[in-house]
């Protein structure tokens, strides 16, 4: 590269390193050597190491929820709907990526429970729109988000026709009126 380089290219950088090779790929050395420059160029917009993830953890919050809310907000009048179609039609690489890096790193672990309260009082939100309790809302929330965490790191590749009829019966569940089991819990 000629050009002199910012910190949102290294940031760029960063979070494509990650979601190919995971969290070990994020130093300056190797990152310099794909970008054809010193690290010289890392220094100048980083302190250290640690503000260098600071960074990509912040942008990978700014991607991960609120890109994403804004998006299906304005996008479309059903965004419960929009979401579920956005969040299952991504490539999840990152996600995976990040999650994985949380195992080992505290940083890290609080930018992921960060994104998680987001989303879940996003869903919730959105649930409560379409009409449904709180209790019932934060409930159904939970439950389509570890669906949705089940689907992002299991990496399943499903043909478009079988993930939109899953979609739209992960739609209809979360979403009906009433309770399970007539009101009788389950377990007992």
């Amino acid at each position: 590269m000629t050009e002199q380089l910012t910190a949102d290219d290294w940031i760029k950088e960063g979070l494509k390193a990650l979601a190919k090779s995971g969290f070990t790929a994020l130093k300056a050395d190797p990152l310099a050597k794909a970008m054809g420059v010193s690290r010289g160029s890392f220094y100048w917009h980083f302190a250290d190491l640690g503000a260098f993830h600071a960074a990509l953890l912040k942008r990978w919050r700014e991607i991960a929820a609120e890109r994403i809310i804004a998006d299906v907000e304005a996008a479309s009048d059903e965004p419960l709907k929009a979401l579920l179609r956005r969040t299952f039609g991504a490539r999840l690489d990152l996600e995976r990526a990040v999650r994985n890096w949380a195992a080992f790193d505290a940083a890290a672990q609080t930018a992921v429970r960060a994104i998680d309260r987001r989303r879940l009082d996003y869903i919730e939100e959105l649930l409560k729109k379409r009409g449904l309790e709180t209790a019932t809302a934060r409930a159904r929330a939970q439950i389509l988000y570890w669906t949705f965490l089940g689907f992002a790191l299991s990496d399943p590749q499903l043909p478009a026709a079988r993930l939109q009829g899953l979609l739209g019966e992960i739609l209809r569940m979360v979403s009906a009126k009433g309770t399970a089991m007539g009101g009788r819990d389950f377990l007992c």
